[in-house]
């Protein structure tokens, strides 16, 4: 029997596993419906949990130390400490409205969206290091992977409602977008695109709700890998360990029917994938 892509690093049976960062050591994840955070050993298996108390969308570190977290109602600055230091508000006259992925750009400025019930009520947002919240785009139904090229000249973004990946030309000096145009345009069937990341190469990696698998996409939108796994809710995709050499990968339990959870009893753990290339780094918050 040929050898597995995957291996499970965690079997915790997360609700709604997303947003993976690798912090030196260990993988950060959160549990987005648990409002917790986990920060997972992946060589020992030691997880380390803290609740917030409501929904977590993300969990980027800070350059400083502590963390800057999408809530339900904003995005909340947490020091070293774990003490929440100020929150920014958005959109908080939406009552289905939530925070969801996130990543920095290589300069340290935030990048998150938010996601509803309703299609196409959503955004993505662009937080400065002074805190300054600045609106990239609107019209989004739910906001989901982001990275960038190797060079930092290009932007990728997934939302997922409108099952495809965009690239945007993306200013690293400024962080200014414009030319947002489609990259890969993924049909019915094959899953839902989710999180994603960048490889040493400059390829992409997205994550397919209901899609079973990670898939690996060459510059120019080509099709070059599919890893398969035992769960249909793949969700969110990050280079780690000390190479930036193995690809961890978060998945869901939630949405599940009762009657096929006894044949996806792996529902909500986290797995390694070897990729087989490196990583790009990804930059911490610079505020």
């Amino acid at each position: 029997m040929p050898p597995l892509d995957w291996e499970v690093v965690l079997d915790v049976g997360a609700e709604l596993g997303e947003g993976p960062v690798w912090r030196g050591e260990s993988v950060s994840w959160v549990d987005i419906n648990l409002g917790s955070v986990h920060e997972t050993d992946p060589d020992t298996g030691y997880d380390k949990v803290r609740h917030f108390g409501e929904p977590v969308g993300s969990a980027i570190p800070r350059l400083n130390g502590g963390l800057v977290t999408g809530m339900k109602n904003g995005v909340a600055f947490f020091d070293i400490d774990g003490v929440e230091e100020r929150r920014v508000l958005i959109e908080v006259d939406d009552a289905q409205s939530r925070m969801n992925d996130a990543k920095c750009d290589p300069a340290g400025r935030l990048y998150t969206g938010t996601m509803t019930q309703d299609d196409r009520r959503s955004a993505l947002y662009r937080i400065d290091p002074d805190g300054s919240v600045n609106s990239v785009f609107d019209g989004i139904g739910i906001s989901n992977g982001l990275g960038w090229s190797p060079d930092g000249g290009l932007m990728y973004y997934v939302d997922s409602s409108t099952m495809r990946v965009d690239v945007i030309d993306y200013d690293p000096a400024t962080g200014s977008v414009e030319n947002r145009r489609p990259q890969v345009v993924f049909s019915e069937g094959g899953g839902i695109p989710d999180g994603l990341a960048v490889d040493s190469e400059g390829c992409l990696w997205i994550a397919f709700w209901d899609g079973w698998c990670v898939r690996r996409f060459d510059p120019d939108g080509a099709l070059i890998r599919t890893v398969g796994l035992p769960v249909a809710h793949v969700t969110s995709c990050a280079f780690g360990g000390q190479q930036l050499d193995q690809l961890f990968v978060t998945s869901a339990s939630a949405g599940l029917e009762d009657s096929v959870r006894p044949l996806q009893r792996l529902a909500g753990a986290l797995f390694r994938v070897d990729p087989m290339v490196t990583g790009l780094p990804v930059s911490d918050f610079a505020g």
